[in-house]
């Protein structure tokens, strides 16, 4: 059986993490709050999420500390799976 480099993939999520949470930070400036609402509401299953879009603009420091807190969960949850996938690998293994 093949075994996942732990580091690598957790890598790979934490960056596509990342990515994605930014992309959704410039989607929202673009966009507007109305847009937005709509958007998110239909990737929600119609769960009305008016209510925790921010009416100001967010601070780069907050933009930037979610980005790094977004990489970091991302990092654990790919460190995660390749671990689990591993650990299993052993387990059916006779080796």
């Amino acid at each position: 059986m093949h075994r996942i480099n732990v580091k690598a993939l957790g890598f790979a999520v934490a960056l596509t993490v990342a990515l994605v949470y930014a992309a959704c930070i410039m989607a929202m400036a673009v966009t507007g709050p109305q847009t937005s609402i709509s958007f998110f509401n239909s990737l929600m299953h119609g769960i009305d999420g008016s209510f925790i879009i921010r009416k100001t603009p967010m601070p780069v420091s907050e933009t930037l500390m979610g980005i790094a807190e977004w990489f970091v969960i991302g990092w654990l949850m790919g460190a995660s799976v390749a671990a689990i996938y591993n650990a299993g690998n052993r387990l059916r293994s006779p080796n």
